[in-house]
């Protein structure tokens, strides 16, 4: 019979095999699901995987839209990782995504039509403040009241949400569209522009960005005393009561700091490829910033390959889509599909398996 016992300590080599041996569980019930829907999973696969990175075709575009779409993903998940090891749980970055957008898309517009060099210095900065101080809402409330960051912050996406269609309908609309939702498009305001760097590759500001935050992450868990707080009140609250760590202060700091790294995602997104704010601007960055922060073991450079690796399947998605018919909702459950093995396989590190004999009595 099999029978589980706990480890003395996590398992380092299954820290390190968990995620690869769920990428290739959800390869398997993705070729599965894939065979299922009428298409070739080997194919299926290939396209998610092999052709945006060396399909001679299609790569020269696919590989520099990888990046693209993996710097909103690590930006979120970075900030997520950091209130993860601390234990602190804000399931809420999508609704801090938004409201980031939402606050540097005011400000952008409040000055149009403008051309000034600080315009855009100042919609940074209200992307920042604006997904901070969605994050501190949850904060503020688990530190004075008691309630449950889970539930608070995942509620207070679906009021963003509610907020976003709003502004779209109402004082952010384009007064030149027609009556259509949506504000003005950013990327013909020049001022309050994020171009790309390199002409024809997509690649811009948020990119560089997110490469700078995962450095900064690292030294910032690696050296700083806020990451030995943080990993400290991860492994023990009561030992980082005794060392000096205010639960409070740490709690505010580390919601704050993961909403404003959501905020920002939103404002290089709105200024970058969205281009405008639309009644469908949030895409699910921040739900699928959860798994890339897991995958990537909550640490910068292990977030920074899953991130990588989600992007891959959001291009190698679209091409399925485009070339195979593949339904958008079967790319949903495969990447669905790689946080249930992830979590499902968790255990791995924490207990061990024995098979023992069973004895007659």
């Amino acid at each position: 019979m099999l029978q589980l016992e706990p480890r003395l300590e996590n398992s380092r080599v299954w820290i390190i095999a968990t995620p690869v041996i769920a990428v290739l569980c959800t390869i398997i019930a993705g070729g599965a699901m894939f065979a299922l829907l009428g298409i070739n999973p080997v194919q299926a696969t290939q396209t998610i995987f092999w052709a945006p990175l060396f399909d001679p075709e299609l790569s020269a575009y696919a590989r520099p839209q990888i990046l693209v779409k993996a710097a909103p993903l690590i930006l979120i998940a970075i900030g997520l990782s950091i209130g993860f090891r601390a234990n602190i749980w804000n399931i809420g970055a999508e609704g801090q995504y938004v409201m980031g957008a939402i606050a540097a898309g005011a400000v952008g517009l409040a000055f149009y039509p403008l051309d000034a060099w600080y315009i855009f210095p100042l919609m940074f900065v209200a992307g920042l403040v604006g997904g901070a101080a969605w994050g501190f809402i949850p904060a503020m409330l688990k530190t004075r009241f008691g309630a449950n960051e889970i539930l608070v912050s995942l509620m207070l996406v679906y009021v963003a949400e509610h907020f976003l269609a709003s502004v779209s309908l109402g004082f952010l609309r384009n007064p030149d569209g027609s009556g259509f939702p949506g504000s003005r498009n950013f990327q013909q305001y020049e001022s309050a522009a994020n171009p790309e760097l390199i002409a024809g590759t997509g690649i811009h500001l948020g990119v560089i960005f997110a490469i700078f935050v995962v450095a900064l992450a690292y030294a910032l868990i690696r050296f700083h005393r806020f990451g030995y707080q943080v990993n400290l009140t991860g492994k023990s609250l009561r030992a980082a009561r005794f060392s000096g760590v205010n639960p409070t202060k740490l709690t505010i700091a580390c919601l704050c700091l993961s909403g404003a790294l959501a905020g920002l995602a939103g404002m290089f997104e709105l200024t970058g490829p969205a281009g405008q704010l639309t009644i469908d601007f949030n895409v699910g960055y921040g739900f699928t910033a959860i798994i890339v922060a897991f995958l990537g073991r909550l640490h910068p450079i292990g977030i920074t390959a899953a991130g990588l690796l989600m992007a891959l399947t959001y291009i190698g998605g679209e091409l399925g889509q485009f070339m195979l018919n593949l339904p958008s909702a079967a790319i949903q459950a495969f990447q669905g599909m790689l946080l249930f093995f992830l979590l499902s396989l968790e255990f791995l590190t924490t207990y061990r398996i024995r098979f023992k004999l069973k004895r007659d009595a």
